[in-house]
């Protein structure tokens, strides 16, 4: 009980400023709110942005903008879009004194440097990645969510102790690894979501609504997902090419000409399957997945 009052003094007693009102700066916003923090400013482009204004008036903030900040907390955390950051941080820099704060970004792919206008005037700076999706209108629950940290010490430092407090797990990432580490973030989600609605159109060659569609593959989906959380990829592998079923995957390549580029994504997911997850039968599954360029320039090759 009294580490739980200290950890909420703590937080108390740390202001933080967001830049940016958009899905991740107002479901950030509001969770540090749920954790105690308490949010003294939202920065914006124009002071008379109507999703600004709301959001600070859901936290007891006040709106001030790039050009005017007029910040009192303790930290920034920048919430705006990639090639937005080292703009924003130098339209801001001039206003305000920066020496003892902490300014942190949260790009996946950028690294602490688009940060230097602030750092060279004495703040300290990091990259703050939450490995979360963030959408209109839901605020994810954080707590077991992943942060990547990248950076100054003592920014990282007040970062991890932050992270802690939202439930979140912070973790170290080197600058140069950014990218590769925003690349599987790309697979994690949003590809993913890219491949669910493919497979809505493949249903819809089935007879099946979008609707029904995604209703009908929830059970599948949580599943698979838990089998691969819980099981690893190779256990939790499924279907036709595991077992080596060769006719059935040219009964699906068949079905997929009618879907515009649906027989592509199959053939590359179904290689890569190949090249990482059991299976059986691989040499004659390679043949089938071969693109018909491919089979077109063996067969040229051969004659030749």
């Amino acid at each position: 009980m009294l580490a739980a009052v200290g950890r909420r003094s703590q937080a108390a007693g740390t202001k933080i400023a967001i830049v940016g009102s958009g899905n991740l700066g107002s479901a950030l916003a509001l969770s540090l709110r749920s954790a105690h923090y308490r949010i003294t400013e939202i920065v914006s482009r124009d002071a008379t942005q109507r999703r600004a204004r709301q959001l600070a008036r859901r936290l007891g903030a006040r709106v001030t903008t790039l050009h005017h900040p007029e910040i009192t907390a303790d930290v920034i955390w920048f919430c705006v879009p990639d090639h937005a950051i080292a703009s924003c941080a130098q339209a801001m820099a001039p206003h305000a004194a920066w020496k003892g704060k902490v300014a942190w970004h949260s790009s996946g792919a950028l690294n602490s440097t688009e940060l230097k206008a602030l750092s060279r005037r004495g703040a300290w700076t990091a990259s703050v990645h939450p490995f979360m999706t963030f959408v209109p209108g839901v605020t994810p629950a954080l707590g077991g969510a992943s942060f990547a940290l990248e950076g100054n010490r003592k920014a990282v430092s007040m970062a991890r102790q932050i992270v802690s407090d939202l439930g979140g797990r912070a973790f170290a990432i080197s600058a140069s690894n950014k990218a590769a580490y925003h690349t599987w973030g790309a697979f994690a989600s949003p590809l993913l979501t890219a491949l669910l609605a493919l497979g809505e159109k493949v249903a819809a060659a089935a007879g099946v609504r979008r609707k029904q569609a995604r209703r009908r593959m929830a059970p599948i989906v949580r599943q698979t997902v838990e089998n691969y959380i819980l099981r690893g990829a190779a256990a939790g592998f499924s279907g036709p090419i595991i077992r080596g079923d060769v006719a059935t995957v040219r009964k699906h390549l068949a079905a997929l000409r009618r879907i515009p580029g649906g027989e592509e994504v199959y053939r590359a997911l179904a290689r890569s399957a190949l090249r990482t997850l059991p299976a059986k039968n691989r040499k004659a599954l390679e043949k089938v997945l071969r693109s018909r360029g491919e089979r077109l320039g063996q067969s040229a090759l051969k004659e030749s």
